[in-house]
């Protein structure tokens, strides 16, 4: 298997920039499209999940926008042979440190690239030092 093979990884790295474009123009249908149309699809939010396509969908279409100024640091894509990636970030707003995780497991399927699971948390505060 060859891992981080350079066309695969600007396959992913351009799919991964559409999805990131849709959310940060709040567009549900569009982010909900990256995903594998699968009752067996699983994103795991700050405060939520989802399994399923359509619960996603259903959340998602409730959701406000993003803050303004998202932006993204130390984003990694690993791929693994021709049809598997993980994508991982960290994610911040203007104005704030970026402490903000996702990870998403992409898979080529005939329809393309799609996201299968997604995971985004953020770090608990730290406790304060007794």
């Amino acid at each position: 298997m060859e891992i981080d093979r350079a066309d695969v990884v600007a396959e992913v790295a351009a799919v991964f920039a559409g999805y990131e474009q849709a959310l940060v123009d709040g567009d549900a249908e569009r982010i909900c499209g990256y995903f594998r149309d699968s009752d067996r699809t699983v994103r795991f939010g700050l405060a939520d999940h989802q399994y399923g396509l359509e619960e996603q969908r259903k959340w998602r279409a409730a959701q406000p926008p993003l803050p303004p100024g998202r932006r993204l640091v130390d984003t990694v894509i690993t791929t693994f042979g021709l049809d598997l990636a993980v994508v991982t970030t960290r994610f911040g707003y203007a104005g704030t440190v970026a402490t903000g995780r996702q990870t998403q497991t992409w898979v080529r399927l005939p329809v393309g690239w799609r996201i299968v699971t997604a995971h985004v948390s953020e770090p608990l505060p730290a406790a304060p030092e007794v």
